[in-house]
C-alpha cells in the first residue's frame, strides 16, 4: 500500500523521509517529489509499504505528526490521474 505524505519541510531528504516512516513499520521506499525546474522538493512524497495495516499504522501515528515545524498530512495515496498523450508544454523563461 502507498500512502501520499504531504507538508513536508523542504528540507527534508528521501532516506530522512524513509526513517521517518520505519520507526513504525517496515518501508519497502520512500520517494520525494523534486521539482524538475528547480531540482528542490516540492514539500510531498509517498512512502510504500507491504501490507495494509501496516500502513494504517503510520497514518494513525503520523498523521498531524510535528516534522521540522509543520504538521505532516499523511493518508492513503489515489491513483495517478491519466496523463494526455498530447500535452503542450509551456516552460518559463
Amino acid at each position: 500500500m502507498k500512502l501520499y505524505v504531504g507538508n513536508l519541510p523542504l528540507s527534508l531528504t528521501e532516506e530522512e523521509l524513509k526513517k521517518l516512516f520505519a520507526e513504525y513499520t517496515s518501508v519497502i521506499s520512500a520517494k520525494l517529489i523534486i521539482d524538475r525546474d528547480t531540482n528542490r522538493s516540492k514539500g510531498f512524497g509517498f512512502v510504500e509499504f507491504s501490507s495494509a495495516d501496516e500502513a494504517k499504522k503510520a497514518i494513525a501515528a503520523l498523521h498531524g505528526k510535528d516534522c521540522g515545524g509543520r504538521a505532516l498530512t499523511v493518508n492513503e495515496a489515489r491513483p495517478q490521474a491519466p496523463r494526455s498523450e498530447n500535452r503542450t508544454f509551456k516552460r518559463r523563461f
